[in-house]
Formats: structure tokens, sequence, C-alpha cells
């Protein structure tokens, strides 16, 4: 791969991610499991390892979070 397009993917990839912190992910976790949108959810609580605490605290229905229990250990 050419200098340029490494330059080009390294360059979208530290855009992305730096603009994702703890406390957005916990409130787009709380909007997708309000929503039913567990995948995203899930992707989200294991890239951060969020707690079920935490996730309720911002604003999750506690049903929600009883239905992806699962996955925190």
């Amino acid at each position: 791969m050419g200098k340029s397009k490494t330059r080009i993917l390294r360059k979208g990839i530290q855009n992305q991610l730096q603009k994702l912190t703890r406390e957005d992910a916990l409130c787009e976790v709380a909007k997708f499991l309000n929503t039913n949108d567990y995948n995203s959810a899930k992707n989200l609580i294991t890239m951060f390892g969020l707690q079920p605490d935490e996730i309720l605290e911002a604003g999750a229905s506690y049903e929600s979070v009883v239905a992806i229990k699962n996955i925190f250990v």
C-alpha cells in the first residue's frame, strides 16, 4: 500500500476514535437500548467495558438492561 493510502486510512481511524469518550458512549448505549438496537449497544458496552449500573444511571430502562444481562460478566 502506498504512503498516501496509509496516511488517509490512519487519519480516518484517528478522527473516529478521538470523538467518542466514555460519557458519550454511555449516552449512546442508553439511547440504543431504549430504541431496541441491541447490536450497537453491545458493541459499545464491550468496547468500553461498561457496567449495568452506569448504563442505568445514563437513562436506560431497567428492562432493556436486564434483557442483555448475559454480556455483563
